[in-house]
């Protein structure tokens, strides 16, 4: 029997994205943390595309900083409205998913 709901979000980035001159993905997980969200993770891919782009791999002398990284992080739904419009700012020309989920052990304590 799952233990409860939550709140899973999906944020696609790219290794070359910045926040104030400092890398994005960093920049987005520690705002998360400061904010105390339950979890996250950055995820850097070896290969995938962004915006119906040319498909980029770490095997390409020229991906040049395209690469992708996931962020994908899970709370409670007030507290991920609460960090959202942030994160809204801080990534506002990529893509961030938003998906109710079940937790099927664990909790958000």
């Amino acid at each position: 029997m799952p233990d409860g709901m939550a709140v899973q979000v999906t944020i696609y980035l790219n290794e070359s994205d910045q926040w104030h001159h400092r890398p994005l993905p960093g920049e987005i997980l520690s705002y998360l943390r400061q904010e105390n969200v339950y979890a996250a993770t950055a995820l850097h891919a070896v290969a995938g595309f962004l915006g119906r782009q040319q498909v980029k791999t770490s095997h390409l002398v020229d991906a040049g900083g395209k690469l992708p990284v996931v962020i994908i992080f899970v709370d409670t739904d007030e507290h991920v409205g609460r960090v959202l419009p942030k994160l809204k700012e801080m990534a506002a020309h990529r893509l961030i998913v938003r998906e109710n989920v079940v937790l099927e052990q664990g909790n958000l304590d």
